[in-house]
């Protein structure tokens, strides 16, 4: 160690000598890290968001009492849930109880790794970064049915297949309107998709083949909301069916944990919809105030609009009944999906 820091002091060249794979892991590790905080501090925004904004959709005025308007209110709620007792059921399978929570939350960090935050600011620019964050996500099927069976409850474990059968039906319309832009722009790269987008709003994708990239994107919205659990598609919390769903034995931490990997969903989801359909980091303004930072500015800033636009809906419409959510799923935005990329193929080919 002393000589390590008398390297250090004296300019030479120390990471030579320190293995490649040490290094991998360190640098892995603090990047884990960060984007794990980064998803805390987004859930506490985004719970104050909806507390908020569904407050005054309502006339009324939210939390109030904790920090200035309110603002402490969700930190508060969070450390009550680090000091709740962890609850087991006495015949769970305690290991796979545990795990689910985090592999949850695994999934959401390692697609929010994948996004083109700005042209400036990159953490993992893949070739197929769009099938990558498709592919990772579907790991919370994984979890939730690990969720819903560990935990010995049969409301755990009906709530853990109708959740999983309700992703895995809306991961199939999601990826067709995607496929929509990949198509124009011959590349799974969010990089170059972004890039395809330069130049004024009008340049986006979403205005682009009209009216069949406008479907698509509205294919892509409405289907994430059922991917990550939003109203009208919230069955999971569906309490007066299945008391609340796969995460009825989850208590205190590792019930936050879920709620943190929701709040985080929710930004890959609107980050992804941003990236492919409104110009990623791009500027609406053309090259006027573009690039560097002002790029995570507007990706974020799209990013949050659709979050509320969420939120919004959330408080205005009513949740839907299982055969109506398959229904919608399977008939209406499938079908639709499949039709836009026979236009928009047709309309490249001609």
């Amino acid at each position: 160690m002393q000589e390590l820091i008398a390297s250090i002091l004296a300019g030479e060249n120390f990471l030579s000598d320190v293995p490649p794979v040490l290094i991998t892991v360190v640098f892995m590790s603090a990047a884990g890290l960060l984007f794990a905080s980064l998803a805390a501090i987004n859930a506490l925004i985004a719970v104050y968001l909806e507390r908020k904004v569904s407050a005054h959709m309502q006339d009324r005025l939210g939390p109030m009492e904790v920090g200035p308007h309110g603002t402490l209110q969700t930190l508060a709620d969070a450390v009550k849930l680090l000091l709740k007792e962890d609850i087991v059921p006495q015949n769970a399978d305690r290991f796979l109880h545990t795990l689910a929570p985090f592999l949850v939350f695994a999934a959401a960090i390692g697609a929010l790794v994948a996004l083109p935050y700005s042209s400036a600011f990159l953490f993992a620019n893949f070739d197929i970064g769009v099938l990558f964050v498709i592919s990772i996500t579907s790991l919370t099927v994984i979890a939730i049915i690990i969720a819903g069976w560990a935990s010995n409850n049969k409301w755990s474990l009906l709530g853990g297949m109708r959740s999983a059968a309700q992703i895995v039906s809306y991961e199939i319309p999601t990826a067709l309107a995607l496929l929509v832009i990949i198509m124009q722009v011959g590349s799974l790269n969010f990089q170059q998709i972004a890039t395809a987008q330069t130049g004024w709003f009008w340049h986006w994708h979403v205005f682009q083949f009209f009216p069949f990239n406008l479907i698509a994107f509205l294919i892509f919205f409405v289907a994430s909301l059922a991917e990550v659990n939003r109203t009208p598609f919230d069955l999971p919390e569906a309490e007066s069916e299945l008391v609340a769903g796969f995460m009825t034995e989850y208590s205190g931490f590792k019930w936050a944990v879920f709620m943190l990997s929701e709040y985080a969903n929710m930004i890959v989801v609107t980050g992804v919809g941003a990236a492919v359909f409104l110009g990623a980091h791009q500027s609406p303004f053309g090259n006027f105030m573009n690039g560097g930072v002002w790029g995570v500015f507007w990706f974020v800033g799209k990013a949050y609009g659709l979050v509320l636009v969420q939120i919004w809906l959330r408080w205005t419409l009513p949740r839907l009944r299982v055969d109506q959510l398959m229904y919608t799923s399977w008939k209406v935005l499938t079908p639709f999906a499949f039709a836009c990329i026979f236009a928009v193929g047709l309309w490249m080919i001609l």
